[in-house]
């Protein structure tokens, strides 16, 4: 899950400890984020950034959630044709688990794995939420070592 480290990093996952991730508004990712299931873990990239990359880890702690902003006029990601009855956008719940020691940055990524394995690495791949296949997780896991 991509978010840009000064619009909402990992920094402010920690000191918040859960939030709501909402606000996207691209059919796909919205798609992806409704494949979540509680328990589930997700790494923390930060984007657009020098250097971009993996940073954290969180857990899924609900699911299914209607994203508020979509109803908020003042909001940057307000959909005026989305209506309470029938939101077209939703949202997870996070929790913080914490810190890599170290950051696989997007180009250390792009060494470690092609394209098929590991969406990120796909040039012009923008989306926001992309899934990971378990054994790609568990690797990228035993290479980010421990968190703090």
């Amino acid at each position: 899950m991509k978010s840009e480290p000064d619009v909402y990093g990992i920094h402010h996952l920690e000191q918040e400890q859960t939030t709501l991730w909402d606000g996207i508004r691209n059919y796909q990712a919205r798609n992806f984020m409704r494949t979540m299931a509680v328990g589930d873990q997700a790494f923390f990239y930060h984007s657009n950034c020098k250097p971009p990359g993996i940073i954290g880890l969180m857990e899924v702690i609900e699911t299914g959630l209607v994203d508020p902003t979509q109803f908020d006029s003042s909001s940057k990601y307000h959909d005026p044709g989305s209506k309470p009855e029938a939101p077209r956008w939703d949202c997870v719940r996070l929790a913080y688990r914490g810190r890599f020691k170290n950051i696989l940055s997007l180009e250390d990524l792009r060494q470690l794995y092609e394209p098929d394995e590991l969406a990120v690495v796909r040039r012009g791949n923008r989306l926001s939420i992309l899934p990971v296949d378990d054994r790609i997780a568990q690797d990228l896991l035993d290479r980010l070592g421990s968190i703090q």
